[in-house]
């Protein structure tokens, strides 16, 4: 009987709240079953680094998420800086999770994430058809990236909340964010949580959709 394999270059490590540079470094040198064991383990699981001093409010705010979109509780979580404590984007590598910075959340939602693929592609009819039309030269910008962008996303298995206007032709997205203003206001008025000025939702098809994209984002 042969030992279970592991990745040299994470199995020395213990800490839930990894430096970005430990993940990307071991994420490099350890191809992609470390990057899949990082995506699973480390950037999906646990209690996020944002809520480390207050459990029971995450835990609490997914009960609540859960019940506002209608989605289970345990497809709910965190990532971003918010999840190890420090950023893994490239631009923001190691910043970390303060006062300031946004909370950006994840739902791994079949149902959820086709309501959104299509909302976005009657967005995308609206828009090419002119029947919406942006505000300002800044919004029109935003738009038209979205436009182009959001199919290659929705083929990879995940779209952004920020992807669709916050409109009310399109009442998913605008429950979505309408739930992200209320968490905030909820959350300034908790004792112990966490202060965040936005907050946001990614969500996934499925949890397959999860893993590839965060171990392609740390190739």
């Amino acid at each position: 009987m042969e030992p279970f394999r592991i990745a040299a270059p994470i199995a020395g490590l213990t800490n839930p709240y990894l430096d970005p540079e430990v993940i990307v470094d071991a994420a490099k040198s350890g191809g992609e079953p470390a990057r899949v064991a990082f995506a699973r383990l480390w950037l999906s699981e646990g209690i996020p680094y944002a809520f480390r001093d207050s459990p029971a409010v995450y835990e609490s705010i997914r009960t609540w998420l859960s019940a506002w979109l209608g989605v289970h509780a345990k497809e709910i979580g965190v990532s971003g800086s918010g999840r190890i404590g420090a950023s893994l984007a490239p631009k923001k590598l190691g910043k970390k999770f303060g006062k300031n910075s946004d909370l950006d959340l994840f739902i791994v939602s079949g149902n959820l994430f086709n309501e959104m693929r299509e909302e976005f592609r009657r967005w995308s009819f609206d828009y090419e058809s002119n029947r919406v039309v942006p505000h300002n030269v800044r919004e029109a910008s935003f738009w038209q990236d979205n436009n182009a962008r959001g199919p290659k996303l929705i083929d990879r298995g995940f779209l952004d909340q920020k992807m669709i206007p916050n409109l009310p032709e399109y009442p998913i997205t605008k429950k979505i964010s309408q739930g992200m203003w209320v968490l905030i206001g909820k959350l300034k008025k908790t004792p112990g949580a966490p202060q965040p000025n936005m907050a946001s939702v990614r969500c996934y098809a499925s949890w397959d959709s999860f893993v590839r994209q965060v171990a392609l984002s740390l190739s």
